[in-house]
């Protein structure tokens, strides 16, 4: 089945759900390192500081994937409700889920300026649900 022929509806909950998923990619980056250096299951939490530094970046693209994933579940649950049925709010949705991916992969590789910008143009998906859930609403 393409994308195309899904209802925008639930395009919505399959970004959700993907967007979910997100939250743990980085986390795989975390575990190979942890495991590579013994992992310390008295203080997991505690061995941070002994992680390379592409395990670090990727903790904290698993802890901002977590941000991120309450705006965008909520700005695609209120699209759902609400009936929003655009082309438009299909691809801001679609975006969301690129960029985040994006987001992640350039903080392990310690690129600023790239995740930085998947983080705004992140965000401006949600908006973008926001302001067409409203629209709809009204």
């Amino acid at each position: 089945m393409y994308v195309s022929q899904l209802p925008v509806s639930t395009l919505f909950l399959y970004c959700i759900a993907i967007a979910f998923l997100e939250i743990y990619l980085p986390f795989l980056a975390v575990a190979y390192a942890r495991l590579s250096i013994g992992y310390d299951y008295s203080a997991p939490r505690a061995m941070f500081d002994k992680l390379p530094p592409y395990a670090q970046r990727a903790t904290w693209a698993h802890q901002n994937c977590f941000e991120t994933f309450m705006i965008f579940a909520v700005a695609a649950l209120m699209a759902y409700a609400t009936g929003v049925d655009s082309p438009f709010a299909a691809w801001a949705a679609l975006s969301f889920i690129t960029v985040r991916l994006l987001y992640s992969v350039f903080y392990i590789l310690n690129i600023p300026i790239l995740r930085s910008l998947m983080y705004a143009i992140g965000l401006a998906c949600s908006c973008t649900l926001f302001v067409l859930s409203i629209m709809q609403a009204s």
